[in-house]
Formats: C-alpha cells, structure tokens, sequence
C-alpha cells in the first residue's frame, strides 16, 4: 500500500510515500502541518511532509492491533490508542512515552472504537459497541465522567466535538453519532441533549464540522450531501456569556407600600437589596477597577496566554521553545484564521503579476514555489499594491519557507506583520520608506555617529545599510535558528523593536564595517550572513529602545499593535493609490501592446511557414508522381506473372475441391445415421424420466392425504377435548353461582325469621305490660330521645371540627405547594391572600353572629321541647296516680293515699310490682338501648358522608385553604 500527495490547485502528483501492507484508515496531521501520522491495523508511521520521509514507525503486536494514532491539538503530543483500551502518549520529538492512561471500571468498560479531543488538548472522549462515552481528563490522566446515551443507542459510530467562539478551545458540546444515524449533541458538563440531526428514514452516514463550528456536513446513507446551520438548530450554541456588572434599580414607592418587593436586574453583576430600619431600598452599583482591568484585558492574549509572563519568559531564556514557538506565534499575533476571506482569495486563482515568478526568483522545491506564489497572489488580490511590490517575495519567503504547510497562517502573518511591522513603508511608494529610514538614520546618529560619519564619508546612505535589511527581515545576513529568535523577540515589543534592530546590527557591526571603503564590500556585507552573535544583537535593541529619546524614538511615530480582524481581513490602502492606479494602467497597456505585436508577428511567421510548407509539398509531389509512375510499370509485370500462377493454381484447387465433396458426402451420411440414433435414445429417456416423476407424484398424494387424515382425527380430538374443558367449566361456574344464590336466600330467610321474630316479641311485650311501665318507658324515652339529640349535636361538631382539620391540613399543604412553586410572585400572592383574609375575616364574623342567633333559637327550642316533656310527664304522672288511687283500696288503718303523693312514691310504688314484671322491663330496656344505639351510629355515619359530600360539591379546595388562612 502506498499515499499519494496531490498539490490541490494543478492536480498535480508531488511525492508517493510507500510502506503500508495494509489498507490505511486514519491520517492527522500536525497543528504546524509540518507532521503528519498515517494509521493502518497493523503500524502507525510518522511522515515528514517537508521531505515526504517516513521519521519513525510504530510495530506492535497482531493480537493487540491500533484503533487510531493521532496529534494532540496545540501539542507535540501523539495518542495511540489500541484495541485492548490501552492509550499511551509518546513525545513527538524522541518518540519517548510520557504516561499511560488506567484501564476503565470493569463495570462499564467498552472496546473503545472511535476518539475525539477537544481542540486545548485536555479531554478525550472515547466510545464504542456500547451507549457509554467515557470522558477522559489528559491532564489529571484519569476518567472523570461517564455518560449513558439513550437506550436506543447500541453502539457509537462517530465522535466530534463542536468548536465555539467563546470556550477557548474547551469545547463543551459533544456530537454523537449512533448505530440508527441519527447525531446528537450533548452537553458533556450538564449532560443535557441540545438538538440532534437526520432521522430514522434519512440516516447519517458520516459527519464533518467546520473549524469555528457555523456549518455540519453530512453525507446521508442514500448517498446526499446535506448542509446544517448550527445557529438555526440551536440559539443556546455560540450564545454570547453573560455581562459581568448589573444594576439592581428601585422601585417606585407606591409599589413598595404594596407589601411586594421587585428587584429589576439590568447589566451588571447581581447584589441583593437590604432593607433600613426606615423600610426602604439601599442600591448599590457595582463597579469593577476598570484601570486595572483594561491592562491585564490588553495582555491577556487567545488561548490563555499572557503577554507579559512571554516577555519575561523570553526575557530569562532568550527565545521560546521550538515545539511550542508557532503556538506562541499565533497567540502573539493574535491569528484569527478567516477561513472563509482567505478561501475567496485563494479561490481567484494566481495573479497576473506572479505567472512568472519561477523566473524571477528560481526556486529548487516546487511545492515552496507554488505555496510562494498563492501566498503573493493572496496579498496581491487583498490589496493592490503587493501586485507591483518588488521586495515582497523577499519579505514573504522565510515565512513562506516556515508556514508552506498551512497557507492561511502564513498569509496571515504575513498581512499582520505588513499592517503592523512595516507600517509607512509604501507612502513613497515604489521607493523606499523614506521617513523610516530617516527614523533609522536618526537613531543611529544619535548612538554613533562616528560609524554615520563613516557612512557619509564613503556616500553610503540609509538605502544601502538599512534597506537590504527591512525588505528582506533579515533573512539573507541571519541562519534559520538566529532568524527565528529575533524573531521571538520582534513579535512580543513594540513594531519599532524591528527598526531598532537595524540599527543594532549595525552598531554590533561596526569595527568590519569601519574598515569597509568600497561599495560593493557595503553591499556585500548586507546581502551575506557575518559573524555575529544575534543575542549580543537583541540585547543591543533592548538597550536602545529604552535609552533613545522620546523625540527620536520610532515608538511616538508608530502605532501599536493591531491585530487583523475576524470574518474579513481589514482595507489596506496606506499608500498613494494614484501611482498605484498609474503603474498598472501602464503596466495593463503595455501588456496589451505587448500581446498585439506578438499577435502580429506570429501572423507573419505562420505566413512564411505556410509558404515554406506549400513548396516543400510541391516538390515532394513531383517527387511521388514519378515514383509512382515507375512503381506502375514493375508492378504489371508482377501481375501478368501472378496471372499465370493463378491459372495453374486454379487447376490443383478444382481437383482438390472434388476430392472433399467426396469426403463430405461421406461424412454427411455417416454424422446423420448417428444424430437418429442419438434422437432415439433421448426419447426413450425422456419416457423414462416421466415414469418416475408420475410414481412420485403418486406416491407424494398419498402420503398427504394421510398425513391430513391424522391431521383432522387430532383435531377432532382436539375439539371433543376443549368441548369437555368448556363443559366443566360452565358446571363448575353455574354450581358456584347456585351456591351464592342459596346462602343469599338463607341469609335473607333467616333476616326475616329474626326480625318476625323481635316483631312478634315486641307485641308479646307491648300487650303484657300496664299502663304504669307504659308511661314510665315513654318518660324514658323521651329523655333518651333528648340525649341522642344532645348526643347528634355534639356528633355533629366533633365532625365538623374534625372536617375542618382535614380540611385545615390539605390547606396547609396547598399553600405549602404553592409557596414553593410561586416563590418569584411572593408579592402578589401575599397581596391576594391579604385581602382575601379580609373578607374572610367579615365572612366569618357574619357567620359567628348568625351561629350564636342559631345557638339561641337551638336554645330556646330546647327549652321549649324540655318544657313540653316535662309538662307531658307530669300530665301522665297526674293521670297515673289517679288511676292509682281509683285502683287501690284503702289502707287496714282506714286511711286512704292521697292524690297529691310526690313523685317518689310513685317510683316505690313501682318498685313494689312482681318479679316478673321487673323482668320483663329489664329485658325491654336491654333491646332498647342495643337498638338506639345502633340506630345512633346509622345515622352518625350517614350524616358523615353526606356533609362531606355536600362540603366538596359546594367549596373548592382553594376556598376552603382561603377561610383558613
């Protein structure tokens, strides 16, 4: 197996890389683009995309196997990730492992089959056969989260974080692609599912998100390609955070007098009103140290860097770590990747002012060629006068040379350091930078002014010993790792460091320059690398940026540094626009004038050629026309010779011809004797054949019709079986209802023999007792009739109270509930339960004067009902001592009782009676009680459930919580 590297625009083949065996499945490539690793199942290799050399190769075992290899972002670091959930991290420089990862909980470990890290490098999602993600935190090195997709998701397919513009590269949205197609994006922090793609008819097949996360690609399993737009599937996503200060603001007055507190909350940070003794609301404003704040806001750069801890750090070790320089760089510059403005750039092709460039500055690499010449035709096309810029490829090629593997970075800092680095340059355009080099003259004047006077002496002047130096950035007087230590230092000052610098490198340079008179040793020495320590020149510039006056300094002259915007690169028009629009009108009409004389000229030089080819075909015709006049003679007498041969030739093939018509009769005769027979023996198979195809057929009928006649005898049997199931059943069912009906008439037969029999009892007894004990029970029984009543009332209130409690309680809970659901209109709701408790207030003191009117008239009807009973008793009192005294005979004493004997005579008299008769009462008043009180407890329950009833069909909940309140 190999990899082909195709250059994009020319479709072109640039290098083969050779060494798979096996079919390659996964390639990532280096945030520099300088790397790149190519995954198979059975080797991972390391590829050098400057060299297209293969650097190192990863052998394991074929029982183990790689799932993926891949680059860490913003990192040296390369994840390995096999297929026993083992996953290492090897340094990309030495290949040395910097640590293991633990093997997950056997409760939920899955083979991991697919990856995705978030775009700092610091966590690492992994799934697989299983709807568990395992979240890993690369810088703890241990697993931090699991998280359960829904049910309905069996096994992960794909993996990709969804970048935003406010996490600083820690993406918190996860998208999830399952076995059913269909995506779904999860918040990996809240594990809440924000919104998901494709559907069950419409699958996912695979899936791809722009780098700022706007866009989501994905090819569907029948075969379309569909474009979703994050911001219309979501409002949550790319949503800006909070401001940080916010203003609590008062109310009016008449809305605090209200009882209602209502706190405003407009930008700002949140800080809760306090009440004064006096009832009214502090507001306090808070304000953050906005001089403090705005300097650390200034050196805070992308990506969690500081500028300030940079320049000290570069201050201490004098340069930035190779692996982590271009991450520094991007921060430093403040990068803000436009893919889309750089792809429209791109997009115009190459510029006219660079078809030629290979002639012009020849170039060994053909790919740092062709990277040269987009980037030139990028800057050419962003704005016109890097079109007529000579000095530009010299300015962009080590740039060019370091970035040739991500065009848009090195466009960009390119664009950022002309913006910034090179500003004035093009006001004297197309001269040098005239006030910059005064700016530069100035400086070194100020510093040495023997070496400006040996400068003048030998009519050397700024274009000469600091020109060469600004178009080229020191590239052609520095080696690669000088060049980029300066470097470190000019990205992270002030844009004048780069001016100053020249003016160091010449003060450094002084005691070879001091012995240069001729000019061309001058030039020499600036267009060639000296021997010269570059650090003694950057603390040079150190030491002059901060001992230069302010009125000379480069740094009152210039602007700080600005970085290029987001979505489209900023107008470039810092220079005189007139001499630019001229240069290319002359330019434009000379390359016109240009095409109509070579137009003419190859006019004419087709002429002559046509001329030229007309007479040499002339010639060459005369030439044919007699050769061919003597081909035609030779060849008649070739064909009066090959007549005679033919004639001859005929002869032996008509002799010939006779002898096969012989043979093929023969032949005939004897293949059709032989095809009959063969005819004869395939019909008599063909017999055969349908013989046994008829006893087959037969045999196979018989054998169905009785195997069906089994079928049917069982299922008859079958039947008569079910038949006798159902039969027992309905026996079974109609004696268990016969039962019930025959306890049911027994139980009534012996109700009605108990109540015959207490009714033919009660008239035994009605009809042996005398008037006496007649009038005695009903006296009884009016006063028992009275304390049932008492007794119903006081029932009656101990069930109303106990209803109220339980009334009381649900209200309690009600209010409860809504308390805790309704917390934010707190104001509202006091406010209505105040003036509801009002009227409830009124409500009830109406309904206590109406009770006590009711307890008056219950009262005096008491009164009167007692005072009828008792009038009553004392009539049948009266009536019975008289029967008494006409019944009774004298005493042997001759006195008679009298008929105004007390009541308690009465009793003794009573008393007095016969044994059975006292019985007899004792056993009437047993059944009496027994009966009233069952009769009581009828009548308790069925009034229970009746005010219960009539309470809920009448009051709602929320009314009774009311009166309660």
């Amino acid at each position: 197996m190999f990899l082909t590297c195709m250059e994009t625009v020319t479709k072109e083949l640039v290098s083969w890389m050779r060494g798979h065996e096996s079919s390659v499945f996964s390639i990532s490539v280096h945030a520099s683009g300088r790397y790149a690793i190519t995954t198979s199942s059975d080797t991972a290799q390391l590829w050098d995309l400057d060299t297209f050399q293969r650097k190192r190769k990863l052998n394991i075992l074929q029982s183990v196997g790689i799932q993926k290899v891949f680059f860490l972002p913003l990192s040296n670091t390369i994840l390995s990730c096999f297929k026993d959930n083992s996953i290492f991290a090897w340094e990309c420089d030495t290949l040395s492992c910097r640590y293991q990862l633990p093997a997950p909980p056997e409760s939920s470990s899955i083979l991991y089959k697919v990856f995705a890290v978030t775009r700092d490098g610091r966590i690492l999602a992994a799934g697989g056969k299983s709807n568990h993600l395992h979240l890993w935190c690369l810088e703890a090195k241990q697993l931090f989260r699991i998280i359960q997709m829904p049910t309905k998701v069996r096994a992960i397919r794909h993996l990709e974080f969804l970048p935003d513009s406010f996490d600083a590269g820690s993406n918190q949205v996860l998208g999830v692609l399952s076995q059913d197609g269909i995506m779904r994006f999860v918040n990996i922090q809240t594990c809440k599912l924000l919104f998901e793609i494709g559907s069950l008819d419409e699958g996912i097949s695979s899936s791809v998100i722009s780098p700022h996360g706007r866009y989501i690609a994905s090819i569907m399993e029948n075969g379309s390609l569909n474009i979703y737009s994050v911001q219309a599937l979501t409002q949550e996503i790319n949503k800006p955070p909070p401001p940080l200060v916010k203003v609590i603001e008062d109310l009016p007055k008449s809305k605090l007098n209200s009882g209602g507190l209502k706190i405003k909350v407009t930008t700002g940070r949140v800080q809760r009103p306090a009440k004064s003794r006096e009832n009214k609301i502090q507001t306090r404003i808070l304000k953050q140290d906005l001089a403090g704040s705005f300097e650390n806001k200034e050196n805070e750069l992308s990506d969690g860097l500081n500028k300030k801890r940079l320049q000290v750090l570069l201050k201490g070790y004098g340069e930035y770590p190779m692996k982590y320089r271009m991450f520094i760089w991007r921060s430093l510059l403040q990068l803000p990747e436009n893919h889309t403005a750089f792809s429209s750039l791109e997009d115009k092709g190459v510029h006219v002012a660079f078809l030629n460039l290979q002639k012009k500055y020849p170039i060994k690499s053909g790919k740092l060629l062709r990277v040269l010449q987009r980037t030139l035709s990028a800057l050419a096309h962003w704005s016109a006068i890097f079109s007529d810029t000579p000095y530009l490829p010299l300015l962009a090629f080590p740039f060019v040379k370091l970035f040739q593997n991500n065009q848009l970075i090195c466009f960009e800092v390119v664009a950022t350091l002309i913006i910034n680095w090179c500003q004035h340059w093009f006001e004297y355009f197309p001269n040098p930078p005239i006030n910059i080099l005064s700016m530069i003259e100035n400086v070194l004047a100020f510093h040495d002014k023997d070496l400006l006077q040996h400068f003048i002496d030998h009519d050397i002047t700024s274009q000469l010993y600091a020109w060469p130096l600004l178009e080229t950035v020191f590239s052609e007087v520095l080696t690669r790792e000088e060049w980029l230590k300066l470097f470190d230092n000019v990205f992270s000052n002030h844009p004048s460091f780069l001016l100053m610098t020249v003016v160091a490198y010449n003060i450094c340079s002084r005691a070879p320059l001091l012995n240069c008179s001729l000019k061309d040793d001058f030039e020499y020495f600036f267009h060639h690398r000296n021997n010269l320590d570059i650090s003694v020149v950057i603390r040079e510039v150190y030491h002059l940026m901060d001992t230069t006056p302010t009125d000379i300094h480069p740094n009152s002259m210039l602007h700080v540094f600005v970085a290029l915007t987001k979505g489209q690169y900023p107008v470039f028009n810092q220079y005189p626009k007139f001499i630019v629009d001229y240069q290319t009108q002359e330019r434009e009409r000379i390359r016109i004038d240009e095409l109509d004389y070579l137009r003419e000229r190859q006019m004419v030089e087709d002429m002559q050629a046509e001329v030229d080819q007309q007479r040499v075909e002339d010639e060459a015709w005369y030439q044919k026309q007699e050769l061919l006049r003597k081909a035609e003679e030779t060849r008649r007498e070739l064909l009066l010779q090959e007549e005679e041969k033919m004639i001859q030739q005929r002869q032996r093939l008509a002799s010939v011809k006779r002898e096969l018509k012989v043979k093929e009769m023969h032949l005939q005769d004897a293949t059709r004797r032989r095809f009959l027979k063969l005819q004869q023996d395939q019909r008599e198979m063909e017999l055969r054949r349908l013989d046994d195809e008829i006893e087959r057929k037969v045999h196979m009928r018989d054998r169905e019709i009785a195997t069906t006649a089994k079928d049917l005898e069982m299922r008859h049997l079958e039947l008569e079986s079910q038949k006798r199931h159902y039969e027992k059943n309905l026996i079974r069912n109609q004696e268990a209802v016969a039962k019930e009906m025959r306890e049911d008439a027994n139980a009534f037969r012996r109700k009605v023999d108990l109540e015959e029999h207490m009714f033919h009892k009660l008239i035994e007894t009605d009809q042996t007792q005398n008037q006496k004990t007649q009038e005695l029970i009903e006296e009884n029984l009016a006063k028992a009739e009275q304390a049932c009543l008492n007794a119903d009332w006081r029932i009656q209130a101990l069930h109303k109270q106990r209803c109220d409690d339980l009334q009381r309680n649900q209200c309690y809970q009600e209010v409860a509930r809504l308390l805790r659901e309704n917390r934010r209109k707190e104001t509202e709701v006091l406010d209505a339960m105040m003036g509801e408790e009002a009227k409830k207030w009124e409500e009830a003191k109406e309904k206590d004067f109406h009770l006590k009117s009711e307890k008056k008239a219950s009262a005096l009807a008491d009164a009167s009902r007692k005072w009828f009973l008792e009038k009553e008793i004392n009539d049948a009192l009266e009536h019975a001592e008289h029967l008494y005294s006409k019944a009774v005979p004298s005493y042997p004493n001759g006195q008679v009782a009298s008929s105004g004997a007390p009541r308690t005579s009465q009793l003794d008299d009573i008393s007095e009676m016969d044994s059975s008769t006292c019985i007899s009462l004792n056993q009437r008043r047993i059944q009496w009680d027994t009966m009233e009180r069952d009769l009581v407890e009828r009548v308790r329950n069925l009034r229970q459930r009746l005010t219960v009833q009539a309470r809920n069909r009448r009051q709602p909940p929320h009314l009774l919580a009311t009166q309660r309140a």
